[in-house]
């Protein structure tokens, strides 16, 4: 549904994405992460066909972006960081504007508007001017103006900056209401622990390279190294138990961290109920046996170095 193929851009000399090729299916949601000036806004401007690429393409449901930039237009939804609205409009009009914008067919307005509105939870708000309304709804009828005209592909550019904890709780149901939709969804975050949430995939992006791309659990289960956090109702025995676990062979490493070992599993995947089986089998009290999972920010961090274009 959204793919890229060698997407570069250049600024005078300065390369703000590089090369960068990866391939999203109908019903991802992609989280795209990277710190500032990495070049997220500039890769969902290319694909938005606001900017030209120096090199490369993207096609979105088929369609060459760069080639016939009219023909992919209605196949996406951008909703930008960044967003004017016109305060002397109603939210209706507002909505109504853009789907003339966009050529949708009068007849067919009035029911788009209503499903976008009931949508976004702004049904209420119909009539009500724009300039009334509070920061998370002027957030929701963004992303409304960007589902106006039904498009396949969503492009949404850090949609809950700014918004309190309750308004971010209402985009995240909204986005996984789109995704039983079957939209596509590429949405740039720095609010990482709630990416995980609802995305199903991300890429690390820095200094306009992709370093990192895949499914948020496979990169989990790659990065964590298998790390197996073992509790003991005595804690005076966690000190033998670290020696005896170092010297089985599907054990690489175990070390002691506030009372607890933390050991790294090499042996065979669905066989870790066998290290707690030779604990207790050693007469080891063992109060709580678990994988601990590396979170998005775990990832960020070790795949990254913090550097900026």
């Amino acid at each position: 549904m959204l793919e890229l193929h060698s997407l570069r851009k250049e600024f005078d000399g300065l390369v703000a994405v590089r090369d960068l090729s990866f391939r999203l299916e109908p019903g991802d949601i992609f989280g795209f992460i990277g710190p500032n000036g990495a070049g997220k806004t500039t890769t969902i401007k290319m694909v938005a066909t606001l900017l030209d690429p120096t090199s490369g393409t993207a096609s979105v449901d088929g369609v060459d972006v760069v080639r016939y930039p009219e023909r992919a237009r209605p196949v996406l939804g951008f909703m930008p960081d960044s967003f004017g609205v016109y305060d002397d409009f109603k939210v209706w009009e507002y909505l109504d504007f853009f789907a003339a914008a966009y050529q949708v067919p009068r007849a067919n307005r009035a029911r788009l508007i209503s499903d976008a509105l009931e949508l976004t939870d702004l049904g209420s708000k119909r009539d009500s001017y724009v300039e009334m309304l509070s920061r998370g709804m002027r957030q929701r009828l963004c992303l409304a103006k960007t589902l106006v005209h039904d498009p396949k592909v969503l492009l949404l550019d850090e949609p809950a900056s700014g918004l309190d904890p309750r308004a971010r709780a209402e985009i995240k149901d909204l986005l996984r209401e789109l995704r039983r939709l079957n939209k596509t969804i590429l949405i740039s975050s720095h609010i990482l622990p709630e990416l995980a949430d609802f995305c199903n995939k991300v890429g690390i992006i820095e200094q306009g390279a992709l370093v990192a791309f895949g499914e948020i659990s496979e990169m989990q289960a790659k990065l964590s190294g298998h790390v197996l956090e073992v509790q003991f109702a005595d804690e005076a025995e966690v000190l033998a138990a670290q020696a005896f676990l170092a010297g089985l062979p599907s054990v690489a490493g175990v070390s002691v961290t506030d009372g607890a070992l933390l050991l790294t599993y090499q042996g065979e995947p669905g066989k870790e109920h066998e290290v707690l089986q030779a604990l207790v089998g050693r007469g080891f009290k063992v109060s709580a046996f678990s994988e601990q999972k590396t979170d998005l920010e775990d990832i960020f961090l070790k795949l990254t170095k913090g550097i900026v274009s």
